[in-house]
């Protein structure tokens, strides 16, 4: 495979990107007033039909970068009478997303971007954990966009309610994603339904060697972009030492000095959002859950109170880390830490967006060090330990936590012994056991 890669730089409109007039209108009406560097560097190569590869930090404008000439390559079609979706349950630009409400939100982007096209382009987002009857009905006679997640995308096809042989655009949205949860069997299957012949945009956030070997396996001499946004100094990330079961009683002492319009609090568990939940209300703190137990319906709702600013404290597990866009939100908590030092930079994400100011606080007990210092090596960061007033932290604790991290060295296989200590580690069976009509974006098992 080879690729071009393409060096960060800097358009002022996007009069320059060679976007027609619709769209340009839409911009304005959104008051965009300049592309991000994803957006600058990418649209160009994606209009010209290249294949892509791009990798952008979190809150950098990706939706649009392929959004955008999507739009502009099936208004052209249409113009022209290539294609026509409408005469068989078709689709011409297919989204592929990990999550049901990523796929919501993207196509909810889409449909905005589209507004001047007069209803001209349909887009269909479809995805498990509702009723599958409403979403064959949307899909009747076809529809020029779909956003899906692959389980229920799955459904669908062995239903006859749509089908890809038409698809021109591939867009694989948070690839790592994807491919982290090891379901390859599923997007492998959708491949195979897919011409030979299409453009595929691949996005993520990390580019592991499962994504590696994806890209040269499907891609046509893509262009390649790595972007570190310019405007990430925007957000600032600091990380408190609290005492061994204090942390509730910091988080509400911060949530109320502070007096945060809103804030997002990551946990790892589904019980840990109802426990965290219940102890802040102690403090007067009033606080909605997100969490994979929750109906559809109960999450859409939940999330839309977050967006329209109804809810003012959410606490999450990391279905909440990827894809949720959330307009100048000015604060993201970890009362527990990710367990992948890849999920703290997703979950931090979420502030700090497109250039607004953010802060993203980590609060850690003696038994987080190690695993902190682990998170900020593979992130290449290093944050200054702080203290909040009023709590600061026992001298106890802090020899609990020496004692702590000695032991945890000491535990450590010796230099040159390997990830397995030196024994050799039988081979995994790598495939997935889930059926591959299950739609295991939506049913992603998290810790109780």
């Amino acid at each position: 495979m080879s690729s071009d890669t393409t060096a960060t730089s800097f358009t002022a409109s996007f009069d320059e990107l060679g976007l027609i007039p619709p769209l340009l209108a839409r911009l304005t009406d959104l008051e965009y007033q300049q592309p991000t560097p994803i957006q600058a560097q990418a649209i160009p190569s994606v209009l010209a039909g290249r294949d892509l590869i791009a990798g952008a930090n979190t809150g950098s404008g990706k939706t649009a970068t392929f959004a955008l000439p999507l739009l502009q390559q099936i208004h052209a079609d249409k113009q022209s009478n290539v294609t026509n979706t409408r005469d068989g349950n078709y689709v011409a630009g297919l989204i592929l997303v990990p999550t049901r409400e990523l796929a919501m939100q993207v196509a909810d982007s889409i449909r905005s971007y589209a507004v001047h096209f007069n209803g001209a382009i349909k887009t269909v987002a479809v995805f498990g954990g509702v009723s599958v009857n409403a979403q064959m009905q949307a899909l009747r006679g076809g529809t020029d966009i779909l956003v899906a997640t692959p389980g229920r995308l799955l459904d669908l096809i062995s239903s006859n309610a749509i089908k890809l042989d038409r698809v021109k655009t591939l867009v694989l949205d948070e690839a790592d994603r994807m491919l982290s949860l090891g379901f390859t069997e599923e997007l492998s299957a959708l491949l195979a339904l897919t011409p030979k012949q299409k453009q595929i945009l691949l996005f993520s956030a990390t580019f592991p060697e499962q994504v590696r070997a994806l890209t040269a396996e499907l891609l046509n001499d893509p262009v390649e972009i790595q972007v570190q946004s310019a405007d990430a100094s925007t957000l600032v990330q600091r990380v408190f030492t609290v005492n061994k079961g204090e942390k509730t009683v910091v988080l509400a002492d911060l949530i109320k000095k502070n007096e945060w319009r809103q804030a997002l609090v990551f946990v790892n568990s589904k019980n840990g959002c109802e426990h965290l939940a219940y102890k802040l209300s102690k403090h007067d703190i009033t606080a909605e859950v997100f969490h994979g137990d929750k109906g559809q319906g109960a999450r859409s709702r939940v999330l839309e109170g977050f967006k329209a600013g109804e809810i003012e404290v959410l606490i999450a597990t990391d279905i909440a880390a990827r894809g949720l866009d959330i307009e100048k939100l000015p604060v993201v908590i970890n009362f527990d830490l990710p367990r992948s030092p890849a999920d703290y930079m997703h979950r931090i994400g979420r502030s700090g967006r497109a250039g607004e100011v953010g802060l993203a606080l980590s609060l850690i007990d003696y038994e987080d060090y190690h695993h902190f210092k682990i998170i900020e090596k593979k992130n290449k960061i290093w944050l200054e330990r702080e203290q909040v007033a009023g709590f600061e932290v026992d001298e106890a604790a802090d020899e609990l936590a020496a004692t702590f991290l000695a032991n945890e060295k000491a535990m450590a296989p010796p230099a040159g012994a390997g990830k397995n200590g030196g024994k050799k580690k039988p081979k995994k069976n790598l495939k997935s056991k889930s059926s591959i009509n299950t739609d295991i974006w939506s049913g992603y098992s998290e810790p109780e």
